[in-house]
């Protein structure tokens, strides 16, 4: 039944289109850059398509290649899991988890000692940054957060974590507020420089049209700060309002450091979305934090 499957050509293809590289696939296959070409092009010839895009100096996935890829990664990282299960002692206990700083210190940090408490056995890595990680390419990363209004239909989507965006200040700042009745002339601000700035400001425009409040769009004084979690301290220290997310001052609001100014007054965000690379949520370690995640963004 599969004694015509190229193995070793599928190897090589595997890991020259998850690294974009042949030198570097020939390295970490132990085997010459000559050897993987001519493995690839062996593999072209029996599927009757390229699978890449060559430039000189990188290579790209065609769309049948990117197809194939997908195909071929999940294929040999269940059997990889499959032989590393069988094993007397595991060779992996580990995970690692991408997201943004934001995430990571305002919602997931804060209810990880749930899950190491669930799963002691198993070890998560948390990387932060801005830029996302592309889960097809990168075998390193396990399992990534994502904060955006887009499908990811190459990936597969375990959990999904809706939210809206409110104002909020600290609560004696909301109380004075509430009792002057300040609310014609435009407070101090709190804003983040997102890199994408414009979804930051359309967010307040949209606010202050929901509020009916125009003048907020030329606040006297604005703090700007480059994190989300930064902006929130400056808020819970009394130094403005903040537009955010009720993803991010769920844990504050809770804990009574932020009030919402207006709550009832809300515009639609984005949604926070765990991924990973087709096949990989049945590894263990990622099966259990995908389910343990699942629960937390369902309460």
């Amino acid at each position: 039944m599969f004694s015509t499957l190229p193995v070793t050509a599928l190897r090589a293809f595997e890991a020259a289109a998850r690294l974009r590289s042949f030198k570097l696939a020939a390295a970490e296959l132990a085997v010459t850059p000559t050897a993987v070409s001519h493995q690839i092009k062996s593999l072209e010839r029996q599927v009757g398509f390229a699978l890449f895009d060559r430039a000189p100096r990188s290579v790209k996935l065609t769309d049948k290649g990117a197809r194939l890829f997908i195909s071929v990664h999940g294929a040999l990282l269940d059997i990889a899991q499959t032989l590393d299960g069988l094993r007397p002692e595991p060779a992996s206990g580990a995970l690692t988890l991408s997201t943004t700083h934001s995430f990571a210190a305002l919602w997931l940090v804060p209810r990880l000692g749930r899950f190491h408490q669930a799963f002691p056995q198993y070890q998560l890595n948390l990387q932060t940054g801005a830029d996302p990680v592309d889960l097809l390419q990168d075998a390193s990363v396990d399992v990534a957060v994502r904060y955006s209004r887009r499908a990811y239909p190459a990936l597969h989507t375990a959990a999904t974590l809706p939210e809206w965006f409110g104002v909020y200040g600290a609560p004696g700042l909301i109380a004075q507020m509430a009792k002057t009745r300040a609310a014609k002339a435009a407070p101090a601000l709190v804003t983040v420089r997102w890199r994408d700035s414009d979804l930051y400001e359309q967010g307040w425009l949209a606010w202050c049209q929901a509020a009916r409040m125009p003048a907020w769009r030329e606040p006297e004084a604005v703090h700007a700060y480059a994190e989300e979690h930064y902006a929130l301290q400056a808020a819970i220290a009394g130094q403005g309002l903040v537009l955010a997310s009720s993803v991010m001052v769920s844990d504050s609001v809770r804990a009574g450091t932020l009030a919402a100014y207006r709550p009832r007054v809300r515009v639609p965000g984005a949604a926070y979305t765990a991924l990973c690379a087709p096949g990989r949520e049945r590894h263990p370690p990622v099966r259990a934090f995908l389910a343990w995640l699942t629960r937390e963004f369902q309460a």
